[in-house]
């Protein structure tokens, strides 16, 4: 699951950012091609979700929308409210033009320096050999190092790799919001390298009756993070339901936390997928304070716990699974 930060040398104008929490105003001038008259509608994205702004009205293809801003942020920006894939961009103080292309679902943004910098950084991430320090060593100043980090490497990257990222970003965005992300994400990262006790919780299971973690001392404990929505969980549990049959007992025992958003899709999920253990979830998605507290930044995700409550190991799936439970469960 693990993936690699990749290699490149990136270029682009150095976005020089205020986070002082001063509001400055912005404009934006749009364009739509594809769409005469209608509503266009601003998100902001922050933890893994978009939140709405803001709205204007669009006519003869034109809107304008105007407001305050502490500092520069992604913001999503769509054709209709529901939208769960809204075209990003950077929102900064000052004008910019933005041209929204209906037909081929792109925008372009003009007279933005940190969007020229995100426009040029961004279909480049996931491409061989791109080296996100190349960018943030270039552009130490400039938020959009910060939220590829969190949106795109956290989940990649171990702690030294993050820490030593967070070291290359200039003082001056010392409190902004995804320096900020990164800090609280170092400190809980912090809480659970191995070695460390695992933090207890409370959930509801499928019956609505509350599970702690703590419940489980005296067994070894699998605590899997999941959701009905990830095609790569759906993928991982065929493994994890042999893996199960084949540790089960007085000793081992699995503890699913799903992510999921409707208790309808999660209970389906398990049937299914014939997920035999206690399975527990508050249906908030990302928002799971518990998902919170282990820096879950991908699913699926696992913690193999230990029956004094030591985290033994993060990230098991597949054979790596198997094979460390057979080290601790069937020692030679």
């Amino acid at each position: 699951m693990t993936l690699k930060s990749l290699i490149g040398v990136v270029a682009g104008l150095v976005a020089i950012t205020s986070c002082t929490g001063e509001t400055k105003e912005y404009t934006i001038h749009g364009e739509i091609t594809g769409m005469e008259n209608g509503m266009i509608y601003l998100r902001r994205y922050e933890d893994k979700a978009f939140t709405d702004v803001d709205s204007a009205l669009v006519s003869n293809g034109k809107f304008v929308l105007r407001g305050t801003v502490s500092e520069p942020l992604i913001h999503g920006i769509a054709t209709s409210r529901d939208s769960r894939y809204p075209l990003l961009f950077f929102l900064d103080k000052g004008e910019a033009d933005v041209r929204i292309d209906e037909g081929t679902g792109s925008i372009k943004v003009t007279g933005s320096p940190v969007n020229d910098l995100y426009f040029e950084n961004a279909p480049l991430i996931r491409v061989d050999n791109y080296r996100l320090d190349s960018l943030v060593q270039v552009h130490p100043a400039s938020l959009v190092g910060a939220y590829f980090l969190m949106r795109d490497f956290a989940w990649r990257l171990d702690l030294k790799e993050i820490k030593g990222l967070r070291s290359q970003f200039d003082q001056s965005l010392e409190g902004s919001f995804y320096i900020n992300q990164i800090d609280s994400l170092i400190g809980r990262l912090e809480r659970l390298q191995v070695g460390a006790t695992a933090p207890d919780f409370t959930l509801p299971d499928t019956d609505g009756n509350s599970v702690s973690l703590s419940s489980f001392r005296g067994k070894y404990v699998l605590l899997d993070f999941w959701a009905s929505w990830c095609p790569d969980c759906r993928r991982e549990n065929p493994n994890l339901v042999a893996a199960y049959h084949r540790f089960k007992g007085d000793n081992f025992a699995v503890l699913g936390v799903s992510l999921d958003r409707t208790r309808e899709a999660w209970l389906k999920a398990i049937e299914k997928d014939k997920l035999e253990w206690v399975n527990v979830s508050d249906l908030k998605d990302w928002n799971s304070e518990v998902a919170v507290r282990y820096a879950i930044r991908w699913i699926p995700t696992s913690y193999l716990i230990s029956p004094d409550g030591k985290i033994l190991a993060v990230g098991l799936e597949g054979e790596d699974l198997v094979r460390k439970l057979a080290e601790v469960l069937e020692p030679k």
